[in-house]
């Protein structure tokens, strides 16, 4: 691998690095934060949104650690290559095993080889539907890489070679992984200790506990004919928690039946 920068099909330049761009250089990042690493094609799309709001505020606190990975640079021959076309022949392109597993090793560095300690996830369209409990394991572990797909998506002999556990962010396909890692990592980092003012809010969100969030209101009181339900105005907690559930219960049996049949067949009804 040469130093100076290879031109490369539909580009004008590369500028390509084998060392994971730290996020975290210019702020502090507290000893054991959470971090995640993206192996990409595009590093420069991070941290995208997850630079905003909490969770950007938390990344500049050193709460947790971003380090996109650039797929680029590990790529083959004058062009960088990280693809190739599918065996048996087809549409598209694969992305190669060799490139693939010289990143994920550099991802690998100084991680745990548990993956309960450090999940390695390949965002994939094949893969097991992401949800809330996903995001509280992963939240829990030391961190996480993810590797992002692109093209026809990757060869399978290194999705096994490393162990890479398939997630996939719903039932679409998408141009790459790096979006479906976003929402991924927003979903996971909110849950670590500290990014959220208040912890007791993740407590009652939608699939906490396998229901739908029930509704909220807040102030005027009255907007467009339609008043806040008493209930929540009477000061009566107890009260105010019955209505919750219940709404929760009932939207969740309207709109969605398989969340509602795996809910009451944890409860035995």
């Amino acid at each position: 691998m040469t130093d100076t920068p290879a031109k490369s099909h539909g580009r004008l330049a590369i500028s390509a690095s084998v060392t994971p761009r730290d996020l975290m250089s210019e702020t502090p990042r507290l000893k054991g934060a959470w971090c995640a690493k993206v192996v990409t094609l595009f590093p420069d799309l991070f941290p995208g949104v997850l630079g905003a709001s909490l969770t950007g505020k938390a990344l500049q606190h050193g709460l947790w650690a971003l380090e996109p990975i650039d797929l680029r640079a590990f790529g083959t021959g004058k062009h960088r290559q990280v693809d190739d076309t599918p065996a048996g022949g087809g549409a598209g392109l694969v992305m190669k095993p060799d490139v693939i597993s010289r990143a994920l090793a550099m991802a690998e560095i100084g991680t745990p080889a548990d993956p309960a300690r450090w999940p390695r996830v390949y965002l994939s369209p094949r893969g097991k539907p992401f949800c809330q409990a996903d995001a509280a394991r992963f939240a829990q572990a030391e961190g996480m890489t993810l590797l992002c797909g692109r093209f026809e998506g990757v060869d399978q002999r290194v999705i096994e070679q490393h162990g890479l556990e398939e997630v996939s962010l719903g039932d679409f396909v998408l141009t790459g992984g790096e979006i479906a890692a976003q929402a991924m990592l927003d979903a996971t980092v909110r849950l670590i200790p500290g990014v959220l003012g208040n912890a007791a809010s993740t407590e009652e969100e939608s699939f906490s506990d396998g229901l739908l969030e029930h509704p909220q209101y807040t102030q005027p009181r009255e907007w467009k004919g339609r008043s806040i339900p008493d209930v929540l105005l009477s000061g009566n907690h107890g009260e105010i928690a019955k209505w919750r559930r219940a709404e929760a219960e009932r939207l969740t049996a309207a709109r969605r039946p398989d969340l509602w049949a795996a809910y009451l067949a944890r409860k035995g009804d």
